[in-house]
């Protein structure tokens, strides 16, 4: 018989069982961080793809709020446009009323000493007098012409023809139309110390010198026209609608965008002693 083999065990190394350990440990430490960023990773991820849908959404309503805007400038442009068109159709029905007016008033009265010539020449062949004109035309009245005298109230402001006696104040917070108030009251004031458009409408009812003033008048009106429009008011264009706006206008009337200035005041560097 064979004699019986004894197994010995190996010896135990601690320091390589120690050393797997620890790979163990930073094995699962890593595992754990890579987890976490993973984790962190997915969340970015989905985070940034809901923010470019609501950057999408964003953009769309964005030009919406674009489109909607220029519509309205747009309509602002057409409705500028048409008050221009009206006062100038106002302004031209207006010269061609005082021209109109003008005829009638020397017309009225040249035909005053022709009926009093012919009211004599009845008296001395006994026939009566010949009516009234007014009695015989109701259309011709005295108080045409006494109204016509003292309604001296432009139809547009924009009107230079007729100076108003009182300018009316429209109320606004446009410091363009505010501005252009100021200005328009400030030319009326010097054409009445010239003497020109407000003191030549009250002498125009007395015969030849009523036409003589009203002549002046018409002489006078566009010389103030034009010396009124040679300075127009410093202009910028609108940074959002390009519109034409006054230069110092901090809101723009018609888009209501803020007005940047492109060249800002830089502040003033105190002197150093």
């Amino acid at each position: 018989m064979y004699p019986a083999m004894s197994s010995t065990p190996e010896p135990v190394d601690p320091t390589r069982i120690m050393g797997k350990l620890e790979c163990l440990k930073e094995i699962r430490c890593r595992t754990v961080q890579m987890e976490k960023m993973k984790t962190r990773l997915k969340q970015s991820i989905e985070r940034t793809e809901s923010e470019e849908r609501c950057l999408e959404e964003y953009r769309s309503e964005l030009e919406q709020l674009i489109q909607e805007k220029m519509a309205h400038v747009e309509e602002l442009r057409l409705i500028h446009q048409d008050i221009n068109s009206m006062e100038q159709v106002i302004k031209q029905a207006q010269e061609e009323r005082n021209q109109h007016l003008e005829v009638a008033k020397q017309l009225h009265h040249e035909i005053r000493p022709l009926k009093d010539l012919v009211d004599r020449l009845r008296a001395e062949i006994g026939l009566a007098k010949l009516p009234e004109l007014h009695q015989e035309e109701p259309l011709i009245k005295p108080e045409f012409f006494e109204r016509q005298r003292f309604d001296t109230q432009p139809i547009s402001h924009h009107d230079m023809g007729a100076a108003p006696q009182v300018l009316p104040v429209v109320p606004s917070d446009n410091p363009l139309l505010q501005q252009h108030q100021q200005q328009l009251a400030s030319a009326v004031q010097q054409m009445r110390q010239r003497g020109g458009v407000g003191a030549a409408i009250p002498g125009m009812g007395g015969g030849a010198g009523a036409m003589s003033a009203g002549g002046l008048m018409a002489a006078d009106r566009p010389q103030s026209s034009a010396a009124f429009r040679q300075q127009p008011p410093p202009m910028k264009s609108c940074l959002s609608c390009h519109q034409q706006i006054h230069r110092n206008a901090p809101i723009c009337p018609l888009c209501k965008a803020k007005s940047r200035s492109r060249n800002p005041k830089k502040p003033k560097r105190k002197m150093e002693d």
